[in-house]
């Protein structure tokens, strides 16, 4: 990404009124070209690529200030690490495979369905939910060892 457009956190940034330094921008970027959901030492180890004169403690502040300003959302993914990713207009859930670590982003309309239906039965309109998936790969019987 060119140093001249900035990334959609920075533009995020911008609209929200934050001061923004250039470890602050190389921190946004780094966030924004995300494809996986980071946890502070990833981002720090992948901000330090560009700028090796950012500290893990600044890492920590803007991503702080970043969720502070409903810009980062963080998650728990029962590896023990806060992992993080752009706050979406488009809601999704998360499959966890709990051998890889690796996380799969996903929508369902019949559990949006249902979520809401249980709400409702239960007297409450729902107004959000996180839904988080921990499961592992189904092995075929050649991988188990069976015929």
């Amino acid at each position: 990404m060119s140093s001249s457009s900035p990334s959609r956190i920075e533009n995020l940034c911008i609209d929200r009124g934050l001061k923004l330094t250039e470890q602050r921008r190389t921190i946004a970027r780094v966030l924004s070209e995300a494809d996986d959901h980071p946890d502070v030492d990833q981002v720090y180890r992948r901000a330090t690529r560009l700028d090796s004169r950012i500290s893990i403690a600044t890492v920590y502040r803007t991503v702080r200030l970043l969720e502070e300003a409903n810009i980062l959302e963080k998650h728990d993914f029962g590896d023990g690490r806060a992992r993080y990713e752009e706050v979406q207009d488009d809601h999704h859930d998360h499959l966890i495979d709990v051998k890889s670590g690796k996380v799969i982003e996903f929508f369902n309309k019949e559990i949006e369905a249902l979520k809401k239906r249980i709400a409702h039965e239960l007297g409450y309109e729902l107004i959000d939910h996180r839904l988080e998936l921990f499961a592992k790969p189904i092995s075929s019987p050649d991988e188990d060892g069976a015929a």
